[in-house]
C-alpha cells in the first residue's frame, strides 16, 4: 500500500496516525506541507529515521523544493518528481491519501 500525506506534522497527527497504520514494505509519500516531515533537524526527524527501516519513504521533490527544504532532506528518504508519483501508483496497487 502507498500512504500519501499531505499535512505538515506540526499542525495534525496525520503523520503520526499513518504511521501507527502502516504495515512492514508499504511506501510513505509526503507530498504538500507533509514534506516538512521529512526535514533534518525536525521534531518527526527521528519518527522518519525510524519508520524508513521498515517503509520505504519518499517526498515529492516539487514540493520540497517550493518550501525551501529540499536540502534538508533525511537520509533514507527519496525525493521523487511527479513522473516518480505516478509511478509508485502503479508500483503499489491500492493508496491510501491522509486526510
Amino acid at each position: 500500500m502507498l500512504h500519501i500525506v499531505n499535512k505538515s506534522p506540526f499542525q495534525t497527527s496525520t503523520l503520526q496516525s499513518c504511521l501507527r497504520m502502516a504495515q512492514p514494505g508499504n511506501a510513505l509519500l509526503l507530498i504538500e506541507d507533509g514534506v516538512y516531515g521529512a526535514t533534518v533537524g525536525s521534531a518527526m526527524e527521528s519518527v522518519i529515521r525510524e519508520a524508513c527501516a521498515t517503509l520505504k519513504v519518499y517526498a515529492l521533490r516539487p514540493d520540497l523544493d517550493a518550501r525551501g527544504v529540499l536540502g534538508k532532506l533525511i537520509d533514507g528518504v527519496t525525493a521523487v518528481d511527479y513522473d516518480g508519483f505516478v509511478d509508485l501508483t502503479v508500483e503499489y496497487k491500492t493508496s491510501h491519501s491522509w486526510l
